[in-house]
Formats: C-alpha cells, sequence, structure tokens
C-alpha cells in the first residue's frame, strides 16, 4: 500500500519538487533549492550558501558524473522530510535544461541530472503517526521520471490542460517505476566509482530515464535529453560546495 503521496491543491500543476513522498516510499518535504539567481552582491551569494548547505547536511553521499564529463555543474534541489531531515536530492550536468515544447525540442540542449536517494529503512514518519516504507531503487526512478516531466511541455496545448496531462504522466512515471522488472525497462551496465553497475533502463519522447543502487548504500536514479546515456559513469562527489 502506498502512503504519503502530496499533490499540490487549488489547481497547480503536480510539482516534484514539493511533493511529499517519491512513489510512495518517502515522507519528503522538497525544497527547491536552484542556482543562485542572476542578482547582484549578498544576495547572490547568501542563496548559493542556503543551497549548499542544505546538501552540506546529508548523511549520505552525493554521486553525479565521473570525471571523463568535463561540461558544467551544478547543484538544483534536495528532498527533506518534515522534521528536516535530507532524503533526496539532484545535481545537473551540462545545459541548464528548458521547458521542452514536445516537437519543438532544442537540438542543442544536453544535460544530465543524477538524482541520490537516501537508502532508508521501514521507520516512524515524523509525526509518529505510521511507518514509512523502505526507499528503494523504485524511489529514484520515480525521482528521475517526474524531474524529466518537469522539463516537458506538450505542444499546442494550454495551461488549463497542461495539469491534467502532467497528473496523468505523472502517474504514469508511478507506474512504470513500480515495475522495473516489466517490458518498458531495458538493462543498462554503467561505472559507478569504477565498479561496473546494472542500471534498469528507459527512453520516451521526452528523454530517458535510468535507476540503480551503489555500493555505498544509496540509490541512483538519474534524466537526460541530447547526452546519450550510454557513455555515462558516476562517482562519489568529493566536494559538493564546489559546485555551489
Amino acid at each position: 500500500m502506498r502512503s504519503g503521496r502530496v499533490r499540490p491543491k487549488g489547481g497547480g500543476p503536480f510539482d516534484p519538487t514539493r511533493s511529499e513522498e517519491a512513489s510512495g516510499h518517502m515522507e519528503t518535504t522538497s525544497r527547491a533549492v536552484a542556482q543562485a539567481p542572476a542578482a547582484e552582491g549578498g544576495a547572490q551569494l547568501l542563496s548559493a550558501r542556503r543551497t549548499v548547505d542544505a546538501y552540506l547536511r546529508a548523511p549520505f553521499p552525493w554521486y553525479g558524473l565521473d570525471e571523463a564529463f568535463t561540461g558544467p555543474r551544478w547543484l538544483m534541489q534536495v528532498g527533506m522530510t518534515a522534521d528536516g531531515a535530507v532524503e533526496h536530492g539532484s545535481i545537473g550536468h551540462g545545459d541548464e535544461p528548458s521547458v521542452r515544447a514536445e516537437g519543438v525540442a532544442e537540438e542543442r540542449e544536453r544535460f544530465a541530472v543524477v538524482v541520490t536517494v537516501a537508502a532508508n529503512p521501514v521507520r516512524r514518519s515524523a509525526d509518529g503517526t505510521g511507518l514509512l516504507e523502505a526507499t528503494s531503487v523504485s524511489s529514484a526512478a520515480w525521482l528521475a521520471g517526474v524531474g524529466l516531466l518537469s522539463f516537458t511541455w506538450p505542444g499546442q496545448m494550454d495551461h488549463s490542460l497542461r495539469d491534467h496531462w502532467l497528473e496523468q504522466q505523472t502517474e504514469t512515471a508511478w507506474v512504470l517505476a513500480d515495475d522495473l522488472a516489466g517490458e518498458d525497462w531495458s538493462t543498462l551496465s554503467l561505472p559507478v566509482d569504477g565498479v561496473p553497475t546494472s542500471f534498469h533502463y528507459r527512453e520516451s519522447e521526452f528523454g530517458w530515464v535510468l535507476a540503480g543502487s551503489t555500493q555505498d548504500g544509496v540509490h541512483l536514479g538519474a534524466y537526460g535529453r541530447g547526452m546519450s546515456a550510454y557513455g555515462l559513469g558516476f562517482s562519489v562527489v568529493k566536494d559538493i560546495a564546489q559546485y555551489a
């Protein structure tokens, strides 16, 4: 039984950066901590410091693309429980993605986002009223799936219909993440800290999504467009502060 999934109320679109719970496994309140806005002086520095501070609070290692990737790297968002514990977060690589209108893809846009998810056991919710399921590879797959959706805009669709489209696509991502052994997924072996690791992988018209686990006890998800997943490798981020 899934529990804890929260969608925004009041007619707004589903926003994975504000969700409580990824695929029924995590009671999280994700806090958007995108890159520092283009402001001057102290405001920009304060925003950047708050961003990296959220990542520094994590009790688990962060993962990104390995040193073979030499392009830009940037922090995105961190997901926290109601009591402030960091449970997952994302790091971007390449071009900062823009929302893609289906059929109007920007061919030059190349990016890959790596999602790190803490491997948590079954535990009590923050308010002590129930139990939360353990995180799993499905948690990472769902976060990656909705992450890709957040940068996708169906062509020829007005704002009022996009909410419904996002709801449908998010549910689809949920179902797919719950069935990693299904025919929609293939297996892809990629290096993690130099060790060949098996990932669940799928492609769609919006981009690609993959998910697996590491020897460090965290689950990894990733998604991207314009950058082939087949040549990627992952490694522990040695100094997350350098990304700020």
